[in-house]
């Protein structure tokens, strides 16, 4: 079976060459950029296509009666292709969980914190020639709400755990967590000082914050999203933080990416932003990569 790694960047190509093997099957590597209408040239031919964070629209995809396969570089596949229509089409979507959770926490503790002392603000206006010192605020025995509980949840509890703060979490399944104190979901939103999403995105939990539960928010909570962008009602947020209901957001997912320069979000003082990329460090890019090459491999020895 043919291969494909779709959209190799300049950071992960080293990465790639790392983690091959010599007993891999061959996997051609393209890092030419494409529109979404190039999907059938690209893939052209190939039956299995490893996808990082490219989106592939199911009506360009069905134009490729060769595929069988995508593997996606990570959890979120549903933000960028229907799973289900691609199913109909005889295509299996293989997702990768666990290869970057230590990454993603980190990166969300360090949003956190970000927000708490306007740190991103501070480093735009001191670079613009305006010395303005802003009052932030300590987490030290803050309370930290966490909307899901899975391996990154998790790994933002023990983190946020070991500063000194107070962790309460919902999940949709119990998950005991020592030190930890479930709570529904209304509770959580109003005691939390820092609300953390770390669900995973699928049709059950698309919007899971919608306009009435960002409404049901902490008055002037730091709200953080390492998750994805369409966990959350984009225009009720962006209301929450101009109305107070929500004091700071730091983000790095979106409803639509990358992040249009004139997004109400890009224009607002008390949001700060990154590029979807909590899970790119080395050791997670590592993990991730490789488990991707063993998937081709197990397909390929079916």
């Amino acid at each position: 079976m043919k291969a494909i790694f779709i959209d190799c960047n300049e950071q992960l190509a080293p990465v790639w060459q790392r983690v091959l093997r010599p007993d891999d099957p061959p996997i051609d590597v393209n890092r030419e950029p494409f529109s979404r209408d190039e999907l059938p040239r690209v893939l052209n031919d190939y039956d299995i296509a490893l996808d990082d964070h490219s989106y592939m629209p199911t009506e360009f995809v069905a134009k490729c009666p060769g595929l069988k396969h995508i593997v996606f570089l990570g959890t979120g596949a549903a933000s960028y292709m229907d799973i289900g229509e691609l199913n109909e089409l005889g295509i299996r979507v293989h997702t990768i969980k666990g290869y970057g959770d230590t990454a993603v926490a980190e990166h969300t503790i360090a949003l956190m914190f970000a927000a708490a002392r306007n740190i991103a603000r501070m480093d735009r206006e001191v670079r613009d020639g305006i010395w303005a010192p802003q009052e932030g605020v300590q987490l030290l025995g803050k309370t930290l709400g966490i909307i899901g509980l899975g391996g990154i949840g998790a790994e933002v509890a023990r983190i946020a755990k070991g500063m000194g703060m107070q962790v309460i979490a919902y999940n949709r399944t119990p998950r005991p967590i020592i030190g930890v104190e479930l709570v529904d979901i209304d509770t959580l939103l109003a005691k939390s000082d820092v609300v953390s999403l770390n669900l995973v995105l699928n049709e059950e939990t698309r919007e899971f914050l919608s306009k009435g539960r960002i409404a049901r928010m902490k008055p002037g909570a730091i709200f953080v999203n390492t998750a994805r962008g369409a966990l959350l009602n984009e225009a009720a947020l962006v209301e929450a933080l101009k109305n107070g209901t929500i004091g700071h957001a730091a983000l790095d997912v979106f409803h639509e990416e990358p992040l249009k320069v004139d997004h109400p979000l890009a224009k607002l003082t008390n949001v700060t932003l990154s590029a979807h990329a909590a899970f790119r460090t080395l050791e997670a890019s590592m993990t991730l990569l490789r488990r991707a090459i063993d998937i081709v491999k197990d397909i390929a020895a079916r």
